[in-house]
């Protein structure tokens, strides 16, 4: 199992790297046919749909927001108390932001060490592998 950022999610909206978007759509088609077993936090939507609302318009992030909910075989996970607190730890251990803190701990507290992420934010967090989407196979 392996837990995804919501970069992964956001930039292939985003950017003009047409080499990258392809890795995303790779990726998602492995999601997809349930060739891994992929998960996030519902935070990613938040994330997700204020990017799309910002850099695309209101319009696009409703109706992306609402696939994303849709998304074939991914898993989301809740963020409950537990999470919150292991959270504040990454925060303060590792100086995060709150968002890449609340991601980490919600795949930790999950059991689940890999992230696949383009933020080396991550790589400082001793308890997490960061993988880059270009490293993933």
């Amino acid at each position: 199992m392996i837990y995804l950022d919501a970069n992964i999610f956001i930039y292939p909206f985003v950017q003009e790297n047409e080499a990258k978007v392809e890795l995303h759509k790779a990726l998602f088609i492995k999601i997809a046919k349930k060739e891994i077993i992929a998960t996030t936090s519902i935070l990613t939507w938040d994330e997700f749909t204020y990017a799309l609302k910002k850099h695309l318009g209101r319009e696009t992030a409703i109706i992306k927001g609402k696939k994303f909910l849709s998304f074939p075989n991914l898993i989301f996970l809740k963020i409950d108390e537990n999470v919150a607190i292991l959270a504040q730890d990454l925060f303060i251990k590792y100086n995060l932001n709150p968002r890449d803190a609340i991601h980490a701990a919600t795949a930790l507290t999950n059991n689940i060490n890999e992230i696949i992420s383009d933020d080396s934010d991550f790589d400082q967090i001793k308890e997490i592998k960061r993988i880059k989407l270009g490293n993933f196979k």
